[in-house]
């Protein structure tokens, strides 16, 4: 069901016409005289409870959203003329698109309004009004409040059943384009890291550290793609655990624990079980799959919009839960109306496709590549710090500017692109987190392109 904006304004307007003047105005008086104070308490109320804890404790919410909140507070409390009643019923849509964005439950949202009432009738008490005229202005502001509420609720809904959709769509989609491709490169991939351990074992180098399997091209893969498309299955529980275990002996053999050479035999036979068992699991599990071309781009075969938000969403979450990190590179072609102009869009189309196979087989495989339409692409690099992130950026871009790129009716060119860079920070929005890298795109293409710059921060 679809509400108008006209509809929603014209349910404001007539809220507000249905009390007096005076009330209005005694209730925008107050709430601009009291917006600190409202805001304080809202927020005090809201971080007493530990549910809210997930999304209210990062530094930088903290010191915004008091300032957000005696705005929102005069907005919505003031009489606006009809242009105003429009941009105070899109604040409120865009404030329910955030809380679906950070996954605000909207029984959090429902308490903090119910608080915020609470509050408005105490100072209306102390205002000093008269008895009739206080309580318009305390039933006005409840009703304000409540179509507020309302109409941020009505934006969840929408935004959070858009997501759930793409959700439902990227678990069938998220393992691979090619499940049998899929299916052969990640049991490689767990061979490559089983037989890195066995001789590293073998020569005894364990002072240096043996490697994790969390760590490997399969472990990556597995913790952030395929765990996610095969939520709740039993067998993807099981591989988690066998590598949380594997990485757990890894770990102690490596701090230092006297192993005796029949000890280390028992380890290997123990670890390349368990590899097996791994290898089973995962067979079973690409038996389930579905190979569906919703999500994909047509022409790259890179990923597209559609899934950003839930790729997103799930690193932000796998970020707060775990303790690590991840990063974004916004990726633009340089002068890519040049390549259009001199090769006409078949030259133009034939360059993108190369380009996405260099982001591609330059990845790692737990990362992930998009085309975002036109010459622009995205990446976003898991489990990173700045430092590496910026070695993986730098090593793409190096990459793209060697590689000479071949047009299907003859001729070489060569392109370079502009990277922009951002690293999750904590903040609960991760369209924070695409806007700062959009930004230190466009300083790159302000300092000359072929660059990469990092965003600075606030």
């Amino acid at each position: 069901m679809q509400i108008s904006n006209e509809e929603l304004v014209g349910e404001w307007q007539r809220l507000c016409a249905a009390y007096p003047l005076a009330a209005a105005q005694a209730l925008r008086q107050l709430a601009e005289r009291q917006s600190a104070e409202l805001a304080r308490y809202f927020y005090a109320q809201m971080l007493a409870d530990p549910q809210s804890a997930l999304f209210l404790n990062h530094e930088q919410v903290k010191t915004r959203l008091s300032q957000s909140m005696q705005r929102w507070v005069c907005n919505v409390f003031r009489a606006p003329d009809a242009a105003g009643f429009v941009e105070v019923v899109e604040q409120q849509r865009k404030v329910g698109e955030i809380h679906a964005r950070i996954e605000i439950p909207v029984s959090l949202v429902l308490r903090g309004a119910r608080a915020l009432k609470q509050r408005l009738r105490e100072l209306l008490e102390e205002h000093g009004l008269e008895e009739p005229l206080r309580r318009q202005a305390a039933r006005l502001g409840a009703d304000v409040i409540d179509l507020a509420i309302e109409i941020m609720c009505f934006a969840f809904s929408q935004s959070h059943d858009r997501n759930s959709r793409a959700e439902e769509a990227y678990r069938l989609f998220s393992v691979s384009q090619n499940v049998g491709v899929e299916k052969e490169r990640q049991r490689a991939a767990l061979l490559d890291w089983e037989n890195q351990l066995m001789f590293d074992l073998a020569v005894g180098n364990t002072a240096v550290g043996l490697p994790q399997l969390a760590g490997s091209e399969f472990g990556l893969w597995f913790r952030h793609k395929a765990s996610h498309a095969f939520q709740g299955s039993p067998e993807s529980a099981s591989i988690l655990d066998y590598i949380a275990g594997i990485d757990r002996a890894l770990l102690q053999l490596r701090g230092g624990c006297e192993t005796s050479g029949e000890g280390s035999l028992d380890l290997l036979h123990q670890i390349r079980e368990q590899t097996r068992a791994i290898r089973f699991l995962l067979d079973s599990l690409f038996e389930q799959a579905s190979d569906l071309e919703a999500g994909r781009d047509v022409l790259t075969r890179l990923l597209n919009r559609k899934f950003l938000p839930v790729v997103l969403g799930k690193e932000v979450l796998y970020s707060r839960q775990s303790g690590s990190c991840f990063g974004v590179l916004a990726i633009d072609v340089d002068h890519f109306k040049q390549v259009n102009d001199r090769h006409g869009h078949d030259g133009g189309d034939q360059v993108l496709q190369q380009i996405a196979t260099l982001l591609a087989s330059n990845s790692r495989g737990g990362d992930y590549a998009f085309r975002l339409g036109g010459e622009e692409f995205l990446m976003v690099l898991v489990d990173i710090d700045a430092s590496k992130a910026l070695q993986i950026a730098e090593k793409l871009r190096k990459r793209i500017a060697s590689e000479t790129l071949r047009l299907q009716k003859g001729g070489e060119l060569r392109v370079t692109v502009s990277i922009g860079m951002a690293v999750h920070d904590g903040h609960p929005d991760y369209e924070r987190l695409l806007k700062r890298a959009d930004q230190a795109l466009y300083q790159a293409k302000r300092e000359g392109r072929n660059r990469c710059v990092v965003h600075g921060g606030d």
